[in-house]
């Protein structure tokens, strides 16, 4: 299916220290799209954790049907934010809010980008986050932080590529620097989910419990969620944040279209029950499943 893009486009939310910026992929024919909300991570790169990575993913979904819209979070380095900014450096709670007021403002993003007006169905949205991305889809899913909930109501279901886990398992370098990760509580988010976990996803500068941390969200959040454990794969994926990126520590095309052939069947069963997510076989990978 043939995509297009828009970037960027600029909403202007009172109180942000600069305007949210986002890029639109979506197909060029079909009705009643559901909406993807795609949260980037928190990398060494100055664009990749930006509007403009993550471009394996985008570009996938859109082809499939699905309208993107990628926000630049405040946390990302293409924006150079003062240390001394409110929220830095990773800005958790403000990154869940831009997805917020992304779905508040889509009448005002049709109107940026006409080629949407009257296609997109507000019934059907989902979020996908990777890395700390994951924590702020966690968040929009119902996963609380210091005790404060951002849940989002109209998000129907997520998928966490990466994400973290609990808050009793980080690293002295956490503690010290990003301490609100020790407060997650993931007894409320009962949104249904994909965990999706490498095993060989160790991320020892964040955990010292091993890969089995990025599977906290599934084990320890109630409701229908599953688990897709991808052997060998480490933080990257395969490559998800970008193409041919030098961060991607496991590059491997085969591992990128593995998980998006099974990230997609799961989106279309959770948004519109067109996916063949029930009894879907991994390549290389199991999945689990509980209600």
């Amino acid at each position: 299916m043939t995509v297009f893009t828009v970037s960027p486009v600029v909403l202007d939310v009172p109180g942000r220290p600069v305007d949210l910026q986002l890029k639109v992929s979506a197909p060029t024919e079909g009705s009643g799209l559901p909406i993807l909300l795609l949260s980037h991570g928190h990398g060494y790169s100055n664009h990749l954790s930006s509007l403009n990575g993550y471009a394996p993913l985008a570009n996938h979904w859109a082809e499939q049907g699905f309208v993107v819209l990628q926000p630049t979070h405040l946390s990302s380095r293409s924006l150079d934010l003062p240390a001394d900014t409110p929220g830095a450096p990773l800005f958790w709670r403000e990154r869940a809010e831009d997805m917020s007021a992304i779905l508040d403002r889509l009448d005002e993003i049709e109107k940026a980008v006409p080629q949407l007006r009257n296609r997109l169905d507000r019934t059907k949205i989902a979020v996908v986050g990777h890395s700390m991305g994951g924590h702020t889809a966690s968040l929009l899913l119902g996963m609380r932080t210091e005790g404060v909930s951002l849940q989002d109501d109209r998000i129907k279901a997520g998928v966490l590529l990466g994400a973290t886990g609990r808050g009793d398992a980080v690293t002295d370098v956490v503690k010290e620097n990003y301490s609100f990760m020790q407060t997650t509580d993931f007894s409320t988010m009962t949104t249904p989910a994909l965990v999706v976990a490498g095993d060989a996803d160790a991320s020892a500068h964040l955990t010292t419990m091993g890969p089995d941390w990025h599977a906290d969200p599934y084990h320890l959040a109630p409701g229908p969620k599953d688990l897709l454990t991808l052997f060998g794969a480490e933080h990257g994926f395969g490559g998800v944040s970008g193409y041919d990126v030098a961060e991607t520590t496991d590059e491997s095309p085969e591992r990128v279209a593995e998980l998006l052939r099974l990230t997609t069947a799961y989106l279309r069963d959770r948004l519109d029950g067109t996916g063949d997510w029930d009894g879907i076989e991994p390549v290389a990978g199991r999945v689990e499943s509980k209600s």
